[in-house]
């Protein structure tokens, strides 16, 4: 008796994980009882080649099931228009799992908040950053400066094998300090930003391991899981990374005039505890609180340090992979450019090769193999199918931007394919690096000047060659981000 209700019950349970909630979705991959279909993406890591699968195998709208939650997968360009830009309102909120409150210890931030919180703060994000030059040429003079830094120090090792990476995670970090806070991590305040490296570093290698992303993602296994494994670490890197900012920020705080709240601040974080002091005195202590302030500013270094020094890391790796490349990108400089003077944005326009050579670092990188999941907002249809409200969407930009109709030979790494029959830049919309959508990257302007400034400038002023380590690896190996790269070169001045 009890095996026939045994296999009764397992009938009835796999009839419902492989059949029934699964009846009025898009068709889409098997899912596993608890796992859904993560396991399939890391095996191996970090999953491009099973995305671009499905999308062949089941269409430009599939179901992606995470853990127990179905997803529906918005795979191509034209798909995505439909959806995030053209009913950008149903797709704006956020899926919050219970590992986002134990990152941030609530409701807080940008990246991770919904409703007016994520609409105020990301508001006034950006008109506090436009404030002090954020797209002007006052943020351009910031950036040459670094670029000038840059040379002082690459100039010092030149002809010796130098480890690359480093002084461009200075020369962003300064740019994006000096909005946040007013000033550079110069020699005198080094250990700031390699505490603040630390923290920025920390999350690949944390949440990369495959136990943790499977309990980020499925909160049953979070909570069988032991608190040494999970909880522990998580917390210990939220601590301690808060107790960072939270310091910065009360060093900065008894350097304001709190009398005078209307007289124009010179950063980020004093404009932010002036509308905190308005708020107060208006007898209103949570909309711009001190926790918020702390998730701010870990989403800004993110969005303005973590994503622009990788992509530069991994342009100067296919630099070194393609010496054709560099040779085609130093003529349209020694063409355009012909001397040693700073290149700027007004000389975008006449370097397509350049900017093609960026789109394409930018497309090949690919820097999130599973992009942020959103949930609607409300009813919806997509593809003929109802989706209810709350279901999980995701914009798959990756896939997007491997799509071989756009893209074809889209492994290889082929600038040309943004040059169009005149030799002009040809506009490509498939090339979605900062995501779509009211929810794009909110650094997207300022990384966009600094990797034209930074690696422009760079490539006109020195040739990069290989050192005795060789080339560095192109291997991709992530759970949520693709890493940045290590790697040594030599440097010749070319000028």
């Amino acid at each position: 008796m009890f095996v026939i209700l045994f296999f009764t019950v397992f009938a009835v349970y796999l009839g419902y994980e492989l059949y029934w909630k699964r009846r009025n979705l898009p068709p889409g991959p098997c899912p596993l009882p608890v796992f859904g279909n993560l396991l399939s993406i890391n095996n191996p890591p970090p999953g491009y080649a099973a995305f671009e699968g499905w999308t062949k195998k089941y269409g430009d709208v599939y179901t992606f099931w995470i853990g127990s939650k179905p997803h529906i997968m918005i795979n191509t360009y034209d798909k995505v228009k439909e959806t995030f830009i053209r009913d950008a309102d149903t797709y704006t909120t956020k899926v919050r799992l219970p590992a986002i409150d134990l990152f941030r210890g609530g409701d807080h931030g940008v990246i991770d908040s919904n409703g007016a919180k994520w609409r105020d703060h990301r508001r006034f994000a950006l008109t506090s950053l436009r404030d002090f030059g954020l797209g002007k040429n006052l943020m351009q003079e910031k950036i040459l400066l670094e670029v000038q830094d840059v040379f002082a120090k690459f100039d010092a090792t030149e002809g010796k094998e130098t480890e690359i990476p480093p002084i461009f995670d200075n020369a962003i970090a300064n740019v994006i300090n000096q909005l946040l806070f007013g000033y550079r991590f110069d020699e005198t305040k080094q250990d700031e930003f390699q505490e603040l490296k630390r923290i920025i570093d920390a999350p690949s290698e944390l949440f990369g391991k495959l136990h943790m992303f499977l309990a980020m993602n499925i909160p049953i296994l979070a909570k069988i899981m032991p608190e040494s494994l999970y909880e522990t670490p998580f917390k210990d890197f939220r601590d301690s990374s808060f107790a960072f900012f939270r310091g910065q920020v009360e060093k900065h705080r008894k350097q304001i005039d709190f009398e005078d709240l209307e007289s124009e601040s010179s950063d980020y974080v004093e404009t932010y505890l002036k509308e905190q002091r308005k708020r107060q005195n208006e007898r209103d202590e949570e909309t711009f609180s001190n926790i918020q302030l702390e998730n701010m500013l870990m989403d800004l270094w993110f969005a303005g340090l973590g994503t622009t020094t990788n992509t530069t890391t991994w342009a100067l790796s296919y630099i070194l992979h393609h010496p054709k490349v560099q040779m085609k990108i130093h003529e349209e400089l020694d063409r355009v450019v012909a001397s040693d003077r700073l290149i700027t944005t007004a000389d975008k326009n006449d370097l397509p090769y350049m900017n093609a050579f960026i789109n394409e670092t930018q497309r090949c990188t690919n820097l999130v193999p599973l992009n942020l999941q959103h949930e609607t907002t409300k009813d919806t249809v997509i593809n003929g199918y109802h989706i209810p409200r709350g279901t999980g969407v995701v914009a798959q930009i990756s896939t997007i931007m491997n799509d071989e109709k756009t893209f074809p030979d889209h492994e290889s790494f082929k600038p040309e394919r943004f040059i169009d029959e005149n030799g002009k830049l040809k506009k490509v919309e498939q090339l979605v690096p900062f995501s779509v959508g009211k929810r794009q990257c909110l650094g997207e302007g300022l990384a966009r000047m600094e990797l034209f400034l930074f690696i422009t400038n760079f490539l006109n002023r020195y040739e990069l060659s290989p050192s005795k380590q060789g080339l560095p690896s192109l291997e991709k190996k992530c759970a949520t981000m693709v890493e940045p790269r290590i790697f040594s070169g030599i440097l010749k001045k070319r000028r």
